[in-house]
């Protein structure tokens, strides 16, 4: 009897007999709260995923276009040749196409009252004898070329290289009191324009305030010319 008792003793109470129950209780616990999180897991997976679609369509979208939306439906057209010119200018396409659309409203074959020519309005004498000064390849290399000397001449200054494009580099230099009515009014339209454009801007108040003035030219362009 005492022998007995000593080996039920010694089984009921063995730490194996209440840790193995324990271990596999939790086991059994455990891989149940892991499968019941599983669809929480593959539904979080699903909508990550489908962000990122989103995100790499809307991504995808923006980029069929490099010039703002509000730009002017002729200087539109001109979008391809725009971004290849700026290209080789190493200049913003939208800087580019900010000055296209004071100039010209995308009209090559414009004519201004000091005989500036050209999708750039550019002056004869920055041409070269035999240059078609309205064939839009030729007044873009022209034109941008000067926009580009003007940019390194006031080390990226937008603003005071919009205002050599109007004016010439040496009235760009001397205080903005002395600049002439028309490099003002220039630098005015063209700053605001282009920062609107080159942040993405949906519309601008800036130009919308110069088509105001501005739309006779780009009914010219509209009704006379499509590249």
């Amino acid at each position: 009897m005492y022998a007995y008792e000593e080996d039920s003793r010694t089984r009921g109470f063995s730490p194996l007999f209440v840790i193995v129950p324990v271990i596999v209780l939790l086991f059994a616990g455990l891989v149940k709260m892991v499968m019941g999180l599983v669809p929480e897991i593959r539904s979080t997976t699903h909508v990550n995923a489908a962000l990122m679609a989103s995100k790499n369509m809307v991504t995808s979208e923006n980029a069929t276009s490099e010039l703002a939306v509000f730009f002017a439906a002729p200087v539109l057209l001109w979008e391809d040749e725009i971004v290849e010119w700026a290209a080789d200018f190493e200049l913003d396409p939208n800087l580019v196409a900010t000055v296209m659309q004071i100039e010209s409203c995308g009209n090559p074959y414009a004519v201004s009252h000091a005989n500036a020519q050209g999708l750039f309005q550019v002056m004869p004498y920055h041409f070269a004898t035999g240059e078609r000064m309205q064939d839009p390849d030729t007044n873009a290399m022209r034109g941008l070329n000067y926009l580009k000397e003007a940019l390194i001449f006031h080390n990226g200054d937008v603003r005071l290289a919009l205002a050599a494009y109007n004016g010439g580099l040496t009235t760009s230099t001397w205080s903005e009191f002395y600049w002439p009515e028309e490099t003002r009014r220039y630098v005015y339209w063209g700053e605001q324009i282009y920062e609107d454009a080159s942040g993405d801007a949906l519309e601008s108040a800036r130009f919308n305030e110069w088509y105001s003035v501005g739309y006779p030219l780009c009914q010219q362009t509209e009704i006379g010319f499509t590249p």
